[in-house]
């Protein structure tokens, strides 16, 4: 199953152009889903709408009642479904769950899911990892295993432990969140980017461009929406369209996959015909890769290439913590995990050479295999 995932500048068209792709992909014979909560009924494609209210009652009564014991303890009242009413901050969970319930379909091919704004969408694509992580360092894997023997204690103590529903809900959340990771790490996960042509295109593209390839996503496809005619000879409005076409071709230069531009239709897109004179083609990008070089025989090291398109040196920076590269660049940050055979290294340097991050790693003596 392929997931695109739309998102793109405020106000530039996202869903729009969401739906426009997953109606031409029904009409080519895909089995198609998409997931929006702003989508028009009736355009013959099969919509699954985020719902962060009902999703929060849900979450919230079904945490409740598992952990009924302990507050009751407490002296607890319980909370009835009807006086819930959603916090803030609950959208991009419901989000992440219903992309995760989409992708479980076994009877898709492909899912179309309409993000938020580029900067909250980034945020959204890197959550799984942090909160795992999150929970990794609170809550250990191997002091989860002692749970096992809470309920023989609180047997004998007479008293429920509080702190066994704490590790059953963390197992609860960790495999939720693993398995929405695993649907954005999927290689058949790709990013499409709408933008108007206009002076702040260029830079989201970089800031989309940096932000996807630091959580290692492709940017499949950019999409220059509400492009206007060029044949007015109304001077302003040609003047307008001129400087749109010179913004279209930055766009082109910055970006090394497609750039489709779509006509502005003088009117808000509305049904099915209006959708067709949207569509663009699919254009799948393999994900950039992070790749390990062993230049041991030669230098002495091993290199870390990190590609990074659109960084520069001035706003990136790079710790090692442990097992963990803590590295930012511009307003993205992100801990990553070392692979296995840097984690017996020392850090040696690094460099940026035209979008690609090398970090040099020094074998430690004592911890590599002597040769025989």
């Amino acid at each position: 199953m392929g997931i695109m995932l739309v998102t793109g500048a405020g106000g530039a068209g996202r869903t729009t152009v969401a739906a426009a792709a997953a109606l031409a992909e029904a009409h080519a014979g895909r089995r198609v889903l998409l997931v929006s909560g702003d989508a028009d009924e009736g355009l013959g494609v099969d919509v699954l709408r985020p719902s962060p209210a009902a999703d929060f009652r849900r979450e919230f009564l079904a945490l409740q009642e598992r952990s009924a014991t302990a507050l009751d303890l407490l002296g607890a009242t319980p909370f009835e479904d009807a006086e819930l009413t959603e916090l803030p901050g609950s959208a991009p969970f419901a989000l992440l769950r219903t992309l995760r319930d989409a992708a479980a379909q076994p009877d898709r091919d492909l899912v179309v899911v309409d993000l938020p704004p580029l900067l909250d969408a980034l945020a959204l694509l890197a959550l799984p990892e942090q909160l795992r992580r999150y929970l990794r360092r609170l809550l250990p894997p191997e002091r989860q295993a002692a749970r096992a023997l809470r309920p023989m204690l609180a047997q004998l103590a007479g008293v429920p432990m509080p702190a066994q529903w704490l590790y059953e809900t963390t197992a609860r959340w960790e495999a939720e969140l693993a398995a929405v990771q695993a649907v954005v790490d999927a290689p058949t996960t790709t990013v499409r980017l709408v933008v108007e042509p206009g002076p702040a295109a260029a830079d989201t593209l970089r800031t989309a461009r940096l932000g996807l390839a630091l959580h290692g996503l492709a940017l499949d496809t950019v999409v220059a929406n509400k492009l206007l005619p060029a044949e007015s000879q109304d001077p302003w409005f040609a003047a307008l369209t001129a400087q749109q076409h010179e913004h279209l071709a930055r766009l082109r230069t910055g970006h090394d996959g497609a750039v489709h531009a779509l006509p502005h239709l003088g009117r808000d897109p509305r049904g099915a015909e209006d959708l067709a004179l949207l569509a663009v083609d699919t254009n799948p990008v393999p994900a950039p890769a992070w790749t390990v070089e062993d230049r041991r025989a030669e230098d002495g090291i091993l290199v870390w290439h990190i590609p990074l398109p659109g960084a520069a040196k001035d706003e990136l920076s790079l710790v090692r913590r442990g097992d963990e590269l803590l590295l930012a660049v511009g307003p993205f940050r992100r801990n990553v995990p070392l692979p296995p055979a840097l984690r017996r290294c020392t850090v040696a340097g690094a460099g940026l050479v035209d979008g690609d991050l090398r970090v040099r790693f020094t074998p430690d003596a004592g911890l590599w295999p002597k040769a025989p």
